[in-house]
């Protein structure tokens, strides 16, 4: 979304919200953003882009993996030699300089492989819970890199990240059903579509009137679990100092602004893929300065 106070180099993929390039990005930070950044909008590239098979990504994924391994036990090797020296050189010096945690890139990587299985078999998951495990590995360990880059480790703050990753990944989800859904990638979860007597194939214009009411209550549902979930962790954003704190403020705005947009749609996104744009930047700018919006409530649209 680079429409968003903290913009992207790519429209794509489960990156969208990651804070790279920003001017709030402290600058003795900003190589290891970028590294990360790059690390992963390449794996995410494996995983789906192009038209390899899913053995094929799968293969080229683990190659990744190998050459991450690399990056820690042979850096030079990993910075000169493999298909992907542009990111792994970069790489391999910012876990060097900052230590970062082996363990959280290596989840990525895992949630990557998780999404070329499901899309190849069509799997739909069970249940919320399920979501937010997937979820875990896809989009907290992003905010527990960058937490560890502002030097923050203690439990609340990661168990507020937590909150506010898994709430962007959902946002994601939900805006982009229409999407996905044309990629073969399912994530309305099975349990909310058997409250409402739904299945996948009703999330299409063609459906029945009375139908799309109910694909409209339940990504309704979704996106007040999805705004709970943000405001969990939105008290992260206030407690870190500086830009990196005003970095998050603007991230948790730019993701609770699409809620909005999902809403002013009647939650029909599934039709029509809602954006953020530079009008909508003073709004999130403003809330961000005063915060007082951060409350429980659901707007109405």
């Amino acid at each position: 979304m680079p429409a968003q106070a903290t913009p992207l180099t790519s429209q794509v993929g489960h990156y969208e919200n990651f804070p790279v390039a920003s001017w709030l990005c402290p600058a003795a930070i900003r190589p290891a953003v970028m590294a990360i950044y790059h690390f992963a909008r390449t794996a995410d590239d494996l995983a789906d882009e192009g038209s390899a098979t899913a053995p094929e990504r799968l293969a080229a994924l683990s190659g990744y993996r190998m050459t991450l391994d690399r990056c820690a036990t042979a850096p030079d090797q990993a910075a000169t030699s493999g298909e992907w020296p542009e990111v792994f050189g970069p790489l391999a010096r910012q876990i060097a300089q900052h230590r970062l945690p082996m363990a959280l890139l290596h989840d990525l990587l895992s949630a990557f492989e998780q999404d070329v299985r499901h899309t190849a078999s069509g799997h739909v998951y069970a249940d919320t819970a399920e979501l937010l495990d997937y979820c875990r590995l896809s989009a907290n360990p992003v905010g527990r890199l960058l937490l560890h880059l502002y030097g923050i480790d203690d439990a609340l703050s990661l168990e507020r990240s937590d909150a506010v990753c898994s709430a962007l990944q959902l946002i994601n989800f939900w805006q982009d059903i229409s999407v996905d859904h044309a990629r073969g990638r399912h994530y309305l979860p099975g349990d909310a579509l058997a409250r409402h007597d739904l299945t996948l194939a009703d999330f299409s214009a063609r459906s029945p009137e009375d139908v799309q009411q109910r694909c409209q209550t339940a990504v309704t549902g979704l996106c007040a679990q999805a705004r709970d979930l943000m405001l969990q962790g939105a008290p992260l954003a206030r407690r870190i100092p500086g830009r990196a704190g005003w970095e998050l403020r603007l991230v948790v705005e730019g993701g609770l602004r699409i809620l909005d947009k999902i809403a002013a749609i009647d939650h029909r996104s599934w039709l029509q893929r809602p954006t953020v744009g530079k009008a909508d930047v003073p709004v999130m700018l403003w809330r961000a300065l005063t915060g007082a919006h951060l409350s429980r409530a659901t707007p109405a649209g």
